[in-house]
């Protein structure tokens, strides 16, 4: 089985990142062969300082390694050290039909959110389908919001298979229905264009301002507490540790236990959590040049797949 996921350098990383992406991808590549890469190319279509990305790369490469990534078991790369994905983009552009792109979901959001449309938002799923056929994978890691992706490189390959023959493996998504959402700060998505994260590597003192402004309704202190499902703070608990999840829903659940208290929880978890992983960063930063041989051997590795594949899909279309 071979399983690929990749994850954009458009900022820092926080805890819906390592809940939703990062500790799961690390648990399934226990079980395949796994591809995980630095989308550099996807984070284009809203990163315009090349400072600032080439840097965020390298942050991210840190965070990975950091937070359990095993490059003897995982081909870990930058996007833009395969470059044959653009070029595969553009053939699989050629049989993607303009309203499939229309209709998805993440576009329109994107949109709302007040990016700027361009063209490499609109066809952001044909990029992502070119990274995920390139490398012949069977199962890609995702949560419900990018399964209609899933779908979209399902179709194209289908596509292109009964037009130039069987060439591409069509992948399966594999959903993370326990984590397919981690809530911000303030009840929606936890995301960086909402500024409602929670950074993984962040200052003490900002997460410690973030962890106690999560928004909670209004009941007091002495009252027993209901709609606890709803509650983000307890939520965010439950990814980390169930257990203590359950103990802090008991005491909310009988009254005379507050909302600050079980921020403090929370915060206090995130940072035992983390503390083993914030040591490792911190070791791994005095020696970049082993993070950068890390991309460079992954990219040697995705490479040698993405070359067989061309090959085949340029023979297949008519290309020399």
């Amino acid at each position: 089985m071979r399983i690929l996921s990749g994850i954009q350098p458009s900022g820092k990383l926080h805890i819906g990142n390592y809940f939703g992406m990062m500790r799961p991808a690390f648990e399934l590549a226990q079980k395949g062969e796994a591809f995980y890469f630095i989308a550099d190319y996807h984070a284009l279509t809203s990163v315009r300082d090349a400072v600032e990305l080439r840097q965020n790369v390298l942050d991210v490469a840190l965070d990975f390694l950091a937070c359990g990534l095993d490059p003897t078991k995982t081909v870990f790369y930058r996007q833009s050290d395969v470059p044959q994905v653009t070029e595969l983009s553009w053939i699989l552009s050629c049989l993607t039909p303009l309203p499939m792109l229309e209709n998805c979901v993440s576009y329109k959001d994107k949109i709302a959110q007040g990016l700027t449309p361009n063209a490499g938002l609109f066809t952001y799923p044909v990029l992502q389908a070119a990274d995920i056929l390139i490398v012949q994978s069977n199962v890609v890691p995702v949560g419900k919001d990018q399964k209609q992706h899933i779908e979209v490189t399902r179709d194209i390959a289908s596509a292109f298979n009964r037009e130039f023959g069987e060439v591409f493996t069509i992948p399966e998504s594999s959903i993370r229905e326990a984590v397919a959402v981690m809530p911000g700060t303030d009840g929606r998505k936890m995301s960086k264009s909402y500024g409602n994260t929670v950074e993984i590597f962040g200052d003490e003192k900002v997460a410690k301002k973030k962890v106690m402004g999560i928004v909670t309704d209004c009941q007091p202190m002495e009252a027993p507490k209901t709609d606890l499902d709803k509650n983000i703070a307890l939520q965010l608990l439950r990814a980390i540790a169930p257990d203590k999840a359950s103990e802090q829903e008991a005491k909310l659940a009988v009254g005379g236990y507050g909302y600050g208290e079980l921020k403090k929880m929370l915060l206090a978890t995130l940072m035992d959590y983390f503390a083993p992983m914030r040591q490792k960063r911190a070791e791994l930063v005095k020696n970049m040049d082993y993070v950068e041989q890390v991309l460079r051997d992954g990219a040697v590795r995705a490479n040698a797949v993405a070359n067989v594949m061309m090959e085949k899909v340029r023979k297949a279309v008519g290309l020399r």
